[in-house]
């Protein structure tokens, strides 16, 4: 799955609920914390983390790339 984004940057939380792997922010806070996101094949913990087009979101299976 890709996602558009119009700004120079999404935060991860923010990309996290747009692309429906999370209902909501708090829930995408929780398994980021808990370590359970890769980004570009990386654990990443913190959920205010900038993505950039070309960016890639590994979560419980499921990969995102941002646009």
């Amino acid at each position: 799955m890709n996602i558009k984004i119009k700004d120079e940057f999404i935060k991860l939380c923010q990309a996290m609920k747009l692309a429906g792997l999370a209902d909501t922010g708090a829930d995408a806070k929780f398994v980021i914390q808990d370590g359970k996101v890769k980004v570009n094949g990386t654990v990443e913990t913190q959920r205010g983390k900038k993505l950039h087009p070309g960016d890639k979101i590994e979560f419980e299976g499921k990969t995102v790339i941002i646009e």
